[in-house]
């Protein structure tokens, strides 16, 4: 049972590489980009920084609940939004456009935070730079995973190279092969985990 689901696992994966290898390109990209401009002193990312944290700080359950001391529930919180958010880039995904651009959207806001509310770089000290660079990565990771998986869903939908890698019978209307459903869905719930490790060093690990 367990061989099975790690080679259905791993047939998913590869079969998806394609979605996965540019979702995570383009995180990478926007992330850049994000910190490039707040660490030049872009006026711009520097005030849309400012504005997102400070909702944050007065209408986030989850900062409120780490403010009260109560981190798990925190990390808790905080997993089931973005393993909400995850299913959403999945389901965009299946127009492509929506997918990358959700995904260098997200990117381009884990750059700007990368400057602290005085607009000091993160990266300056290393327990900081360690912190931050982490928990970028460990978030990016799992979107990459369902944000690739949701844009392959697009991708073998309405390419002609699709019918070669899911020659199968597709979903009516939508024409989305069977195969690459089941493909989303087993790379989601590989994916579940990696969120929770994610949001438990994000809020444990400080």
């Amino acid at each position: 049972m367990l061989s099975r689901a790690s080679g259905r696992i791993w047939r998913a994966f590869r079969r998806t590489r394609l979605g996965i290898g540019t979702m995570a390109l383009t995180y990478v990209i926007a992330v850049l980009i994000g910190s490039g401009l707040v660490h030049s002193g872009n006026t711009f990312a520097l005030g849309y920084r400012d504005r997102l944290v400070g909702r944050a700080v007065q209408q986030s359950t989850i900062l409120s609940n780490l403010e009260k001391g109560n981190r798990w529930r925190a990390a808790g919180l905080d997993t089931a939004g973005n393993t909400f958010a995850g299913a959403v880039s999945l389901v965009l995904g299946y127009f492509p456009p929506m997918g990358y651009g959700m995904a260098a959207f997200r990117g381009w806001i884990g750059g700007i935070v990368s400057v602290d509310d005085a607009h000091h770089s993160r990266l300056g000290t290393p327990r900081e730079c360690f912190y931050y660079l982490t928990t970028i990565i460990l978030q990016l990771i799992p979107y990459s995973l369902v944000g690739g998986a949701g844009v392959n869903l697009g991708i073998v939908t309405f390419n002609r190279w699709g019918r070669s890698v899911y020659p199968g019978g597709r979903v009516r209307w939508l024409l989305i092969p069977y195969e690459a459903l089941g493909d989303a869905g087993w790379i989601f719930l590989v994916s579940v985990p990696l969120f929770v490790v994610a949001s438990g060093f994000e809020f444990l690990a400080r």
